[in-house]
């Protein structure tokens, strides 16, 4: 029996540090000093009588005892989580998980996603980061994350990447820009407006742009802004037609404030997946994403 000699929280520590990379990156992540990890993997390797890791300046790397104990050493703590969860104690796992979203997420179905965590983690902390896509592939890549809800593509195939459901788009407008376009004209047409959408970098946008290219229409009357919850405003004040997502503005369509517009071009719907890390990451991370998929899916 190792009795006291080994706890989970060393354990944890020293897989943090392999994952995040830096002794105080694992403190931040685990809620903690980096005095403290420093003590719980000392601690760890005195009572193993092995180096686990090499800390060089400013980073640390696997030592041959530490890249073959590592692997045991998420089998225990798996091993831990799967015997909370067997006992139904779910409440028990008060852990924090860093989670990375697009803000099309944070502004529809996010809330869902909150409460139905909650309901299956009640004590959970979810540390949220709202960023733009590209950004928040590259905290996933650095281990500043343990699930990314996002869209493509994807700079590393290395993690897994869960299929949740796609995201429509939809050109809308106010009664004052129905007036002026029509509820069915071209994209020629619509071009005689200001056109409101969101980042110039997105999938969407760099398709609205080749096809005004393509048919030779005045990309100058495209306005981008980086926020999406800015967008809505614009449309309700009429100051122009938008290409945005559905479900964005689905309340307003619904109250009657924003009219659909049925024209000649969309663009490709936005798939959504959730990435994380299996072969490093707690279990819960896995039930995470698939409580994402749900949540996603339309009411």
């Amino acid at each position: 029996m190792i009795k006291s000699q080994i706890t989970l929280k060393q354990l944890e520590a020293f897989a943090f540090v392999v994952d995040t990379g830096t002794f105080r990156a694992a403190a931040a992540a685990l809620g903690t000093t980096q005095p403290n990890i420093s003590a719980r993997i000392t601690a760890l390797e005195t009572a193993l009588d092995v180096s686990l890791l090499i800390r060089d300046a400013g980073s640390v790397r696997l030592t041959v005892d530490g890249e073959r104990l590592l692997l045991k050493t998420r089998d225990v703590l798996w091993a831990g989580e799967a015997l909370i969860v067997e006992a139904g104690r779910q409440e028990l796992i008060e852990e924090t998980l860093r989670l990375g979203v697009t803000e099309l997420v944070a502004c529809t179905w996010l809330q869902r996603f909150l409460r139905l965590m909650r309901d299956a983690y009640p004590k959970l902390r979810i540390q949220l980061e709202v960023d733009l896509s590209i950004a928040i592939d590259a905290r996933l890549m650095e281990g500043q994350l343990d699930l990314a809800l996002q869209t493509g593509p994807f700079k590393s195939k290395s993690f897994a990447s869960d299929a949740l459901g796609q995201e429509r788009y939809c050109w809308a407008a106010n009664s004052d820009v129905i007036k002026a376009v029509g509820t069915a004209p071209s994209l020629a047409a619509l071009f005689e407006q200001t056109i409101l959408t969101h980042a110039k970098h997105t999938q969407a946008c760099a398709a609205l742009h080749s096809i005004a290219a393509e048919q030779g229409l005045r990309r100058d009357r495209i306005v981008h802004s980086s926020a999406l919850s800015a967008c809505v405003p614009m449309v309700l004040e009429g100051l122009g037609a938008a290409m945005l997502p559905e479900r964005l503005v689905a309340a307003e369509i619904a109250a009657g404030d924003l009219h659909l517009i049925q024209t000649d071009w969309l663009p490709e719907p936005l798939s959504f997946f959730a990435r994380y890390a299996p072969a490093r990451s707690a279990r819960f991370v896995g039930k995470a994403a698939e409580i994402a998929h749900v949540a996603m899916q339309p009411q």
